[in-house]
Order: C-alpha cells, then structure tokens, then sequence
C-alpha cells in the first residue's frame, strides 16, 4: 500500500517541478536552482563522512559509512537528463545507497552537455571506472546510477565489456534513460501522471543537446539497442507513473532475451527517480536497501 508520505510528496514534487518549468530558466539556472533545492532538502545517513578528492582528472567525492566493508566499493553516475546534476545533488542518494551497501561509494561529476556532448560524460566514467579497477584490484566495483546516470553505467558496462576491461561486480539502476529515441509507449503514455515529464520537450532538447549529432538509437547514446549479452547481473528499480517506464521494462526484457541475468521491480504509484527522498518516505529508502543489499551480495560472491 503506498505511504501516505508518498502520496503528499507525489503532490508536492508535482506542483514544484511545475513551478520551475514556468520560469523557463537557461541550464546555467537551472543547475543552480537544483543545486539549492537539493541543500536545502538533503538527509545525509548518520556516521557517513564525504571526501572530496580528483579521480583520473575527474572530480569527486567519497562517501564512506563508518565501518564500510572492503569487500568492494560502487561508482555512482549521477541523473539530470546529461545536462543536469552534480555530486552536490545526488549526494543524499549516493550516501544512502552507501549506508545501505556498507561500502565507500565515489559520486562524480561527469561532464555534462551541451558543453560537453557524446562522448565526453562517458569517457569521463570509464576513465575512473578504469582508475578504481587499478587502485582496488582486490574489490569488487558496482557501478549504480539514476536516470541518465543509469544509462550511462550501462553504456560504461558495454564499454568495458568491448575493450576487455574487469567487468562491474554489478550494476544498480534507478529509473534508467536507456532510449534517447524516446520510441516507447510509455513516453506518451505516462505523461500526464509524470511530474517530472509531462511532455517529451525536457527530454527531446536534453537528447539532442546531448548526442550532438550521434544517431539517438547509437547504442552507447541509447544502450536499449545494444548487445546486451555478457554483462553483469543487475536489479532495476522503477516507478509506476513514469515516462521512462518502458525504458526499464523493455531493456530488462531484452537482457533477458539475451541469457543476462536481471531484476526488475516497478514500484507502485511511484514517480521518477522517488529515491531522492530517501530519509523521507518509506518507499524511497526500502528501494535503497534492497539495491544496496544487491550491490553487497554482488560483491560477496565476488569475492567467492
């Protein structure tokens, strides 16, 4: 039965996210506005410290729960259409997904379009995918990300997967963008209960500005249509009243399809990427457990 928390933050979220398309800000704003709004509404798990630090020229933070275990570690690619986020954003999620793991997690800030299109983000993630690989050889390394950021950790894993590199133990999404195309049913579909799409605009300029001129349907632009055989199990969680529904039902189909192993769950009267209100209602922080429960077992049988 979904929360009465959920039900008041659907609402809110809703009204908010509507508030801000008004204003018609440029990116620059818009970065900005988000940045704010995610200090002023962070809960960051007690007993958890964040390190800034620079990771193969990348920018980053560490965020290691007390007694994390060393077991492995998880590489987290923040969302934001790959035009938005930042650590500072998704650093509430990331530490949570942390608590919930026991292991150190590193939130970086990936380059970001239009200043920096296709490939740029990419490279930045497999650069430091490639530098933990180096630095951990004996860890296990989730990869994790939301929206954008999950498809960016599945193009990451392809990209590992083609050049040789270790492959993640893991890999853990929320609401992944994985069809910049925006060709599925649930683009239309799920707008108009969507409080973050209500139309396909955000994500049209956002997938233009973003690709840059690369086909949509490239598979490292849009890893549905990718080979998708010979990556790492992965649990998807997603919401219910989403546009980005089939993005994650298609692909877990497909990964299927192709002999992988994956876990779906779509989440009830959920909405896109609700695990940022971890802390705050309970549907947000038992998606968190279970992920970081799936990320810690991963890295067991890892270690096995």
């Amino acid at each position: 039965m979904q929360s009465l928390r959920s039900r008041v933050f659907y609402h809110l979220t809703r009204r908010a996210l509507a508030k801000s398309r008004a204003l018609k800000l440029s990116i620059p704003q818009g970065r900005l506005a988000r940045e704010q709004q995610s200090q002023r509404v962070l809960r960051m798990p007690p007993g958890l410290r964040a390190e800034r630090c620079t990771v193969a020229g990348v920018s980053a933070e560490w965020l290691r729960p007390q007694g994390a275990g060393e077991d492995g570690l998880v590489l987290y690619l923040h969302g934001g259409a790959y035009v938005f986020g930042s650590t500072i954003t998704h650093r509430g999620i990331a530490a949570a997904l942390a608590a919930a793991a026991n292991q150190a997690v590193l939130n970086i800030d990936y380059r970001l379009a239009p200043e920096n299109p296709h490939p740029a983000g990419l490279d930045d993630a497999l650069a430091v995918y490639r530098a933990l690989t180096r630095m951990h050889p004996g860890q296990a390394i989730a990869v994790a990300g939301d929206s954008a950021g999950g498809g960016l950790a599945l193009a990451l894993a392809l990209r590992a997967r083609d050049e040789g590199l270790r492959a993640p133990s893991a890999l853990a999404l929320m609401s992944p963008w994985t069809d910049l195309t925006l060709g599925q049913p649930s683009h239309a579909s799920k707008a108009r209960v969507d409080p973050y799409f209500p139309d396909s605009a955000l994500l049209k300029g956002a997938a233009a500005a973003y690709a840059a001129g690369t086909p949509l349907n490239d598979p490292l632009v849009s890893p549905l249509f990718a080979d998708l055989s010979r990556l790492p199990a992965m649990m998807i969680h997603v919401g219910e009243l989403e546009a980005l529904l089939d993005d994650s039902t298609m692909l877990a189909q497909r990964i299927r399809a192709q002999g992988g192993a994956v876990t779906l769950r779509v989440f009830p009267r959920m909405w896109h990427v609700w695990q940022l209100l971890t802390g705050r209602m309970p549907e947000a922080d038992e998606s968190l457990a279970e992920l970081g429960a799936f990320v810690r077992q991963s890295s067991r049988r890892n270690a096995a």
